[in-house]
């Protein structure tokens, strides 16, 4: 089974990536510093959720195309 993420951390994802369009890629380490840069999450669990998601979003998006 995969991971269950809140509807919190998709929703802010996916703002996330359509406010900041070429801003993300697939490296997780890169789109961690842009989440606290660009978010105001307050918490790093919640900051490491909210990258991998966006990180797993950039990687299906890559292999769309």
């Amino acid at each position: 089974m995969g991971n269950i993420r809140t509807s919190f951390v998709k929703r802010i994802s996916k703002e996330l990536i359509e406010t900041h369009i070429g801003k993300f890629s697939t490296d997780f380490d890169d789109n961690k510093r842009l989440v606290a840069e660009y978010s105001t999450v307050s918490t790093k669990h919640l900051r490491n959720k909210i990258a991998g998601y966006v990180t797993r979003l950039m990687r299906q998006r890559e292999n769309q195309y």
